[in-house]
């Protein structure tokens, strides 16, 4: 019986140069590992088998001064978020868990938005039954609410983050572990517009393959 594994794929590389507040909390009061402060650097690594994931963080913590918030194995992918208030630690374990695996950041996979909503005037029962999974702020009824799908599910990190910075906004949720990231986010019609061409933008920018699951 053969014992040989299959190449393993590079699903989500993606660096947040620097943690916004929410996003940091965010991570913070759901994270399994060493917790993250607003400022700091991170980056995202996911792979394909998920077991290929233990491989990377051994190499990524072994390499520079970061610290793990996620080390999560499920069905299809693992994932890995390491950071640091360094940058330059960030980038130094990351091009290390690269060159292990003979690859470059143009190896991962480009992000694809699957779906975006906007919704605004959001009805008091609506509201409710959001809020009642989710773990960030609370939606108010009344406020506008951007819900964005992205693949591979790791990168929607970067869409919150990027949002954070444009605008005014509200974290209500983050979700970027399995097949799909989401992010629920609220505000005024105008900030939440702006957090949504921030969150495109950001995403649409990013270069990579194309997954061909």
């Amino acid at each position: 019986m053969s014992t040989s594994n299959p190449a393993p794929t590079l699903r989500t590389y993606a660096f947040v140069d620097r943690m916004q507040p929410q996003c940091a909390a965010h991570i913070a009061a759901t994270s399994p590992g060493d917790v993250p402060l607003a400022g700091m650097a991170e980056l995202y690594i996911e792979m394909a088998p998920g077991n290929e994931v233990f491989r990377a963080a051994d190499i990524a913590l072994k390499a520079a001064g970061v610290r793990p918030a996620l080390q999560i194995i499920e069905r299809e992918f693992g994932l890995l978020e390491i950071h640091s208030e360094q940058q330059a630690e960030v980038l130094a374990s990351g091009q290390a868990v690269l060159d292990s695996l003979g690859m470059t950041e143009a190896d991962r996979i480009r992000p694809t938005i699957a779906s975006t909503q906007f919704i605004t005037n959001v009805h008091p029962y609506q509201a409710q039954l959001l809020n009642k999974w989710r773990k960030g702020s609370m939606l108010m009824p009344g406020q506008s609410l951007f819900v964005m799908e992205v693949a591979p599910a790791a990168y929607i990190a970067v869409a919150a983050n990027e949002a954070e910075k444009a605008a005014s906004i509200t974290v209500i949720e983050l979700r970027a572990v399995g097949r799909f990231g989401r992010m629920f986010l609220s505000g005024t019609e105008s900030e939440v517009q702006t957090a949504r061409d921030a969150a495109v933008a950001a995403l649409e920018g990013m270069h990579g393959r194309e997954d061909r699951r």
